[in-house]
């Protein structure tokens, strides 16, 4: 089995694939707190939920955006799984041109969806992953990566409403029923569900204009399956592109394509 992990600045999204299909997958909290021994243990448990043993692991490829967690990640390949894990990142091949004025600078995340999306879609597309921060990604009908935009994730703009308006609550993040709401609770739910809804709409229509193209607009993360819906620019909802991502660069190298 091929362990696919996905590290971002708030989660950890673990997938297993048995050859193209993905198995299983877990979420947890990126803790950089954690040594290689604890998250052999916490890895260890879900691998139980699931009949799933460390043996099982042929191969394992990462992506990672928190660097002090990829010394972490590397040990516990090497002490529990032996092997040596694929990193995403300079040297590995994605097949995909990058028009970046820095290519290593793009995070590897947004090369990982960029490319698992163009694998599925083989068109030009607008890739829109909402993590702790939210990245929109552009990419030409010929494959080739073109750069984005990244813009607050709704967690750090919501905290920083509850933080610095001393007398506003600290709200649960859902949709309310109505835009004009009837009290303080609803009113702020409203702000930030359909405020990020029209902050999506403006950078993917504005991205749209300045491509002069009529892109696939393709949704992942955490909350893409909330927003999409208030969204009128998101196509498609992926839940799993990352995941995806990861496994078909692996191909590619292991392949040596």
């Amino acid at each position: 089995m091929l362990l696919v992990i996905d590290v971002g600045n708030s989660n950890t999204v673990l997938g297993m694939y048995q050859e193209e299909q993905l198995v299983r997958s877990w979420r947890v909290t990126t803790d950089k707190s954690r040594t290689v021994d604890e998250y052999a243990m916490l890895i260890h448990e879900l691998f139980q939920l699931s009949d799933i043993h460390f043996t099982d692991i042929r191969d394992v490829i990462i992506s990672c955006v928190v660097p002090p967690m990829l010394n972490t990640l590397e040990g516990l390949c090497s002490d529990y799984f032996r092997l040596k894990p694929y990193i995403v990142g300079p040297g590995i091949k994605t097949g995909m041109p990058i028009q970046y004025d820095n290519p290593k600078e793009v995070g590897a995340d947004r090369i990982v969806n960029a490319v698992a999306a163009y694998e599925k879609f083989r068109r030009s597309l607008i890739v829109v992953d909402f993590g702790t921060a939210t990245t929109f990604d552009y990419i030409s009908a010929r494959g080739v990566y073109q750069g984005g935009a990244i813009a607050p994730g709704l967690g750090i703009s919501a905290e920083a409403l509850f933080e610095r308006a001393s007398k506003l609550p600290r709200v649960e993040f859902s949709r309310p029923p109505q835009i004009i709401a009837k009290n303080t609770v609803n009113s702020m739910q409203a702000g930030i569900f359909f405020g990020y809804a029209g902050l999506v709409d403006g950078i993917v229509g504005r991205m749209k204009l300045e491509a002069r193209d009529e892109p696939l607009v393709v949704a992942t993360g955490g909350l893409a399956g909330q927003i999409a819906p208030a969204a009128q620019t998101i196509d498609e909802v992926d839940p799993n592109l990352t995941l995806e991502g990861l496994r078909i660069i692996y191909n590619r190298n292991k392949s040596g394509l």
